[in-house]
């Protein structure tokens, strides 16, 4: 006899988790099924959690050869990769062993199976190695979470010459003496300073006119010069022609500014971005529809297919966990209401969007970029202030960057900020709670904050944007 569910999850990661633990906890019948090879979703085994701890190493080995402008004397560290790499796989196997306990402790069914639609409301399943499940199952609703993978990119040469990816550098043990990375984006430019603070020379070459072109243009300017500094190597505004194999080393050919230009190294990381990982689902017999190969939904998360939900990188808009993790409940309050003969009417909110570059400085933001409120027709006033005239940041020996507010010059409220800095990933959380109860940069401003700090400041460009909106009152 076929299972019957209110709810299947296709992907036992951070949103498909999520979503069985909402929707179970409602009263729904839930099956989840994950058919990859491991259990525990990209977040912890190939994502947030493997790559800070790597860059925790890496930043320390950094921060140990800066010993001497503290008054402190030390020996010249030296990183060792493979125990770099102990340490990882020993932290993601205590994670991933947490999570598999959750999805087998779970108040729902736990299928090791890779899924495909068989039709509107069934799923055909393959066990994964010896486990035992059904070969079909059938579902009042869906929910596809199965994540994303690495991209490939029509680079000539390139798959000729031979490259990592991020899963690839998760596993390197052996010490390179240079790299080439190939992007400008958060895991670029990540792993880019993790073999930087290890001591490897590190070329970027990224196709934009700058690093992060989705943020404000300071943002990627300031890191850009930080690379630099660091010794790193950065060309942005580049076209790649081709790719070569020169015995040992790599050698990628590119133009910049019309000029022919050639960077040669050990090793070449290609971190051009993911795509979801839709193989084998066969979405088009169940009707789904997709989109330059991403799942299209509603703000309800719903598909084109009205009983079938999407959550995570297979859908998007940005890759992150935290709205991972939101869509997949989201989802499942609604294919709760869906099973209940109502409307889903909840629907997605990314006023409140977080990102976090673990670089070093962090870089953070939250809310909206200046260019996306010129693109709502918002009136804005802006401020910064730099950590090089803060007084605890100099302390710190971390002056590099800055703090930055929007606000809407009307009453203020604030709606973006941005942090280049030590410790932006908690430091934004200040501006988004303001900002989660619509708060003004006056309040932000009037807050007290204790002395000496990172946190206050704040206060500095909050009283910026106060005394603007004042004077023109």
């Amino acid at each position: 006899m076929t299972p019957v569910f209110d709810l299947a999850v296709l992907g036992g990661g951070s949103a498909g988790y999520a979503a069985a633990r909402t929707a179970s906890g409602l009263g729904l019948k839930v099956a989840v099924i994950e058919g990859g090879q491991r259990v525990g979703g990209l977040c912890i085994l190939r994502g947030c959690m493997p790559t800070k701890t790597m860059l925790e190493s890496a930043h320390r080995n950094h921060e140990i050869g800066r010993a001497e402008e503290f008054g402190i004397r030390v020996g010249k560290p030296k990183p060792d990769w493979r125990a770099i790499l102990k340490r990882k796989d020993r932290l993601i196997g205590e994670f991933a062993n947490y999570r598999r306990e959750q999805l087998g402790k779970g108040k729902f069914t736990f299928y090791r199976a890779k899924g495909r639609f068989a039709g509107p409301h069934r799923l055909a399943l393959e066990a994964v190695g010896k486990e035992r499940t059904p070969p079909e199952i059938e579902a009042k609703t869906f929910l596809v979470a199965t994540g994303s993978r690495t991209a490939k990119r029509g680079i000539p040469g390139l798959e000729e010459a031979g490259y990592w990816t991020s899963d690839d550098c998760l596993q390197a043990y052996k010490p390179v003496k240079s790299i080439l990375v190939l992007g400008g984006r958060a895991v670029a430019l990540e792993f880019a300073q993790y073999y930087a603070h290890l001591g490897v020379k590190v070329t970027v070459i990224q196709r934009s006119d700058r690093l992060l072109p989705e943020s404000d243009p300071e943002v990627g300017d300031t890191l850009a010069k930080v690379f630099r500094t660091q010794g790193s190597e950065v060309f942005c505004g580049t076209q790649i022609q081709r790719v070569l194999k020169k015995g040992s080393k790599k050698r990628i050919e590119f133009l910049q500014n019309g000029k022919k230009r050639s960077v040669e190294a050990e090793q070449i990381l290609q971190a051009l971005g993911r795509e979801p990982d839709l193989d084998g689902l066969d979405l088009s017999t169940a009707g789904v529809k997709t989109e330059k190969g991403k799942v299209v939904t509603q703000p309800t998360q719903q598909t084109s297919v009205t009983h079938i939900f999407a959550a995570g990188d297979v859908c998007g808009p940005y890759e992150v966990v935290h709205l991972a993790i939101q869509q997949g409940e989201l989802a499942a309050r609604n294919a709760a209401a869906l099973v209940a003969g109502r409307e889903p009417r909840e629907q997605m909110d990314y006023r409140l969007k977080l990102e976090v570059i673990f670089t070093s400085p962090e870089a953070a933001a939250v809310g909206y970029s200046e260019k996306e409120c010129r693109e709502k027709g918002w009136e804005i006033t802006t401020a910064s202030y730099p950590f090089a005239d803060h007084g605890k940041s100099m302390v710190m020996g971390a002056t590099e960057g800055f703090v930055k507010l929007t606000a809407l010059r009307q009453r203020g409220e604030i709606v973006g900020a941005l942090v280049v800095g030590p410790h932006a990933s908690d430091l934004i959380h200040e501006p988004l709670a303001i900002m989660r109860y619509r708060g003004t940069a006056e309040e932000m401003m009037n807050l007290p904050h204790y002395h000496p700090t990172l946190s206050e400041i704040w206060t500095y460009p909050a009283e910026e944007i106060s005394e603007i909106i004042g004077g023109g009152s």
